[in-house]
């Protein structure tokens, strides 16, 4: 185990408490009173670790694995050298995403810059605004009139949280993020440089040129939803924006105004979504696509990064290329492409000879 100042290791846990918690199989009991404190890709696993295996593909790395337990899959168990212990998992990749949570719950939300709890004297807040107890307001944050905020909520250094913003319980808001015009759900993370509230990108085009149209909407953001660095979600024109529940935001993601995004979505890092689309539930965006406006995508599709969706998008299926279109159409399409310009490359080579 590497020691970390910025995520130390858990204080220690009983491999079978830690096992029992995270309703996996202690393969081997005698091994219930090792210790785990944190976690580790399996190359560098040492004791005290916990790593975990999905597939074959990583097998050599356990001939230099020495860390106290490995979580895998039945299929993978008899793999792992006799000196590590086997916690079996139906769903090895989320048992260690949530093992991880029980060893370094600090690194699941933005950290406190100030250890501090309760409101900082250098805090500017509204006599208006409403704080529950337990609320922690770090120095030179900003909370506006009638604002009001839950239960065990964070606000970071110098966040602002504007005029009649409700925020619910147990949420996280980075510093220098900003939330207007909106209402936040509970255990909802905001991350560092959020824009969350910002009038959406609307005009008339016009004799005397654009006209700027008013945007007098709102954001709803839902319950465990999570926003990555810098990204950005406009309010509506005259309607809501909406982040369903559950929907985790990658960083850079730009998300316009009156956009509707369904529950425990996915949206991958510099995506941009155009105004007034409406997102199914379930829906997988890959990094860097580009949706166009005024469309719709629906449940459970999944689409790959650097796609282009310009057009209505059926549930539950698979696309990519620019247009978009379905997986295996776009990955021929891509392979006779290559054909055609391999083949042009060599009749360049023999005409040239």
């Amino acid at each position: 185990m590497i020691p970390s100042e910025f995520f130390p290791p858990h204080e220690g846990m009983r491999l079978a408490d830690f096992a029992g918690l995270l309703e996996l199989r202690l393969a081997d009991p005698a091994a219930a009173d090792r210790v785990v404190k944190s976690v580790a890709p399996i190359y560098r696993g040492a004791e005290g670790d916990v790593c975990y295996i999905l597939n074959r593909k990583n097998r050599a790395e356990l001939d230099t694995c020495r860390a106290t337990a490995i979580i895998c899959g039945e299929d993978m168990a008899p793999l792992v050298p006799d000196h590590i212990a086997v916690l079996v998992a139906k769903d090895p990749q989320v048992s260690f995403a949530r093992a991880g949570g029980l060893l370094h719950p600090g690194a699941l939300k933005p950290a406190q810059i100030v250890e501090t709890s309760g409101v900082s004297p250098l805090a500017v807040i509204h006599p208006d605004a409403q704080l529950e107890e337990g609320v922690s307001v770090e120095p030179y944050a900003v909370i506006g009139a009638h604002a009001s905020i839950g239960a065990g909520t964070q606000i970071l250094a110098s966040a602002v949280i504007g005029a009649h913003v409700k925020i619910g319980r147990n949420c996280s808001v980075g510093s220098h993020a900003t939330v207007v015009c909106a209402y936040i759900g509970n255990d909802v993370i905001i991350h560092s440089g959020v824009r969350i509230g910002q009038d959406g990108f609307g005009y008339a085009p016009g004799p005397r040129g654009s006209e700027k149209i008013v945007q007098i909407g709102r954001v709803i953001v839902q319950d465990k939803v999570e926003v990555g660095a810098n990204s950005t979600i406009d309010r509506g024109t005259m309607d809501d924006t909406v982040i369903g529940e559950g929907t985790k935001i990658d960083n850079s993601v730009m998300i316009g105004h009156n956009v509707k995004v369904g529950r425990h979505c996915i949206i991958v890092a510099g995506v941009g979504i155009a105004g007034s689309t409406k997102i199914g539930n379930g829906v997988l965006i890959g990094g860097k696509v580009g949706v166009a406006g005024h469309i719709s995508i629906g449940d459970g599709a999944q689409i790959a990064a650097m796609t282009g969706v310009a057009t209505d998008l059926a549930a539950g299926g698979k696309y990519g290329g620019i247009p978009a279109r379905p997986i295996k159409d776009f990955l021929r399409d891509s392979v006779e492409l290559m054909a055609k310009s391999e083949m042009k490359k060599r009749k360049g080579k023999k005409a040239h000879e």
